[in-house]
Order: structure tokens, then sequence, then C-alpha cells
């Protein structure tokens, strides 16, 4: 078998390794091990871990720099393997027969005999449960034979990683292996919705939109949320952040600032580096650029990137999440 590792420099790197047949068996093999490996889902590059497993799931925190009240989301191949780590009530089954596979999250109870570790509650009574929507993430599960629990493969805090290179770019020799299967076709993380109490109650937006669940479940409230006691990932205020700072509903950009547009683009100013997520005001494409165009204008040496307007509406809810948070003061 080829070896897809980087060549030996001195200095430890992550195995790269292809999504082949092989290259699954192996990603299988390093988390049953205990090790860390960063796989591709529909969403965004995951950092697993087996889930089961508190040494492996206490090195996802350390390689992320991630605060620990902090819960992760376990990821099953299908909802017979979710029954075995969560309570599922009847809109738990119903929004799971609609969306599963796919970027919707739920938090719901956790067993009192739960085999999960502790670790990826945060002390909590509840867990946050998905079944991904990518064949590579697929494979890796059913190949695995374990939940693995899988934060976005990126430091705390930082710009989430929707490529191999973004995950190597921001933990580099913190992860053991990044199995290489290209750009994520949804871009944002996936919806989290909390299924703990009798009101169903959103806890982050994303490509699952509220009013298709409370078509099926009926209403669902918008979290106010509580950033020293998230249920859930993504719900501190500072988040998804570039180190330049960022500037929201920008109608042109400042010499200093690189701009990031949507919709035509018309502006003419001098200098600035700029990058529009969708010429055509696209949604579903701006989310899915909205990382690596972040990535690009933080790496152009611009001190802030002003942001033009997004429609609050559809996706557009979910992309203005992300960026108020990457917007926030920082502590």
């Amino acid at each position: 078998m080829t070896d897809h590792s980087a060549p030996d420099t001195g200095e430890k790197r992550p195995a790269l390794i292809p999504a082949t047949p092989a290259g699954i068996a192996r990603a299988a093999e390093l988390l049953r091990a205990g090790r860390l490996v960063a796989f591709p889902t529909e969403t965004v590059y995951g950092l697993g871990a087996d889930a089961t497993d508190d040494r492996a799931v206490a090195a996802i925190f350390a390689a992320k720099g991630r605060p620990q009240f902090n819960p992760l989301i376990v990821h099953v191949p299908d909802l017979v393997a979710a029954h075995s780590w969560g309570l599922f009530d009847d809109r738990a089954h119903d929004l799971a027969t609609q969306f599963w596979p796919g970027p919707l999250t739920m938090v719901v109870p956790r067993p009192a005999n739960s085999a999960l570790s502790l670790l990826v509650s945060a002390g909590l009574d509840s867990i946050a449960i998905r079944v991904p929507n990518h064949p590579v993430a697929q494979a890796i599960l059913r190949a695995t034979g374990k939940p693995i629990a899988a934060p976005s493969a990126n430091r705390s805090g930082a710009v989430s990683p929707t490529t191999p290179h973004h995950v190597l770019e921001s933990l580099g020799d913190r992860v053991d292996a990044i199995v290489t299967g290209g750009k994520c076709m949804v871009g944002l993380e996936s919806t989290v919705i909390d299924l703990t109490g009798p009101e169903a109650v959103l806890l982050r937006p994303g490509a699952v939109l509220p009013d298709e669940m409370e078509r099926l479940i009926g209403p669902v409230r918008l979290s106010a949320g509580d950033p020293t006691a998230p249920k859930s990932p993504g719900q501190l205020e500072s988040h998804y952040a570039p180190n330049a700072a960022v500037r929201l509903n920008a109608s042109s950009a400042e010499e200093d600032e690189a701009f990031l547009t949507f919709g035509p683009d018309r502006f003419v100013f001098g200098g600035a580096t700029r990058l529009n997520l969708s010429l055509e005001g696209d949604l579903n494409e701006a989310a899915a650029n909205l990382f690596s165009h972040l990535r690009s204008l933080d790496q152009s040496g611009a001190k802030r990137i002003a942001v033009m307007p997004i429609p609050e509406v559809g996706l557009g809810m979910a992309i203005n999440d992300r960026l108020r948070r990457a917007a926030a003061p920082r502590g």
C-alpha cells in the first residue's frame, strides 16, 4: 500500500489518508486505538475520536484548546445506532425520519447507563447526536463500529474547516491523521435543536430551517442562549472568528479592510482584497463559501474584514449567526 503520509522532515505532521477502502480501514483502526482523525462531513471537517474513550475525547479538547464546558456532537451511522446512545421521543423520531442522514443535530436525554464519555456531554444529562450525510463519514463510522465525537477540526473559536488544507493549517500536528475527502458541500455546521424538554428550542441555525422542522413537530423557539453553560457547540458568544476583526453590515470597505460581498458586485474602491460569497445572491452558495472566503481574506493581511449585509431569510439566518459570532468581542 502506498504511504500517503508527509515525508519525514524531523517535524511531526498528520498522515494524509485518501478516502479509499484501505484509507477508511486505516482511519477506523486509528480511531479504535484512541487517536484523533479528521474527516469530511457534508457540513465541515470533523475532528473525530472514539466517544466512549475518555482519554480520546479529552484529546479533542486539548487539540482544539476547547473549553470543557462546551459539549461535543456524537456522530453515528443511522437512527438504529442513535437509539443506543440517546432517548428519542416522537418529535425526535419524526425529525430523524425526515432529515437524517443530514445536517441536523438533536440534543436528547442521555440514558443513565450510557457508555459514552461524560466529557462529550460536558456534565449534562443530555447528548447531542447526528447522522452525517457524507459517504466518507458514513464509511468511517461503519468501519469503526463506535460512536464518534467530532467537533469542527480547527482551533476553538476559529474559522471552521471545509477542506483538508484548512484542517492542516489550523491543527497541524495536533491531529494524528486527516482523511482527504475534498471540499464540504454545505459549508456550515449542522442545525442544532434541543428536544430535552416539552418545548423544542433551536440552539444553532443551519441548513435545516426552523419552518421545515415546525411543519413536523410544531413550534420551535429560538434560544436566547447562555454562553457560560452551552447545551451544544456553536453557542459561545465569540466563535468562528478569523484573526482580523469583523465589521458587519458594511456598504463599502475602508483603506485597511478586506471586503466580503454578496450579490451583484458593482463596488468600486482601490486596492483592498475582495471576495464575493455569491454573485447570484444564492444563499446555498454563500454558505458553502463562507468559511473558505473568511480564511482567504484573513490571510490577505487586512486588519479588518468588512462584510456586506446578508438577508436574514432561510439559510441567511445561519450565515448571519456565524458572522455575528465572528464579529463578537473577544476575551
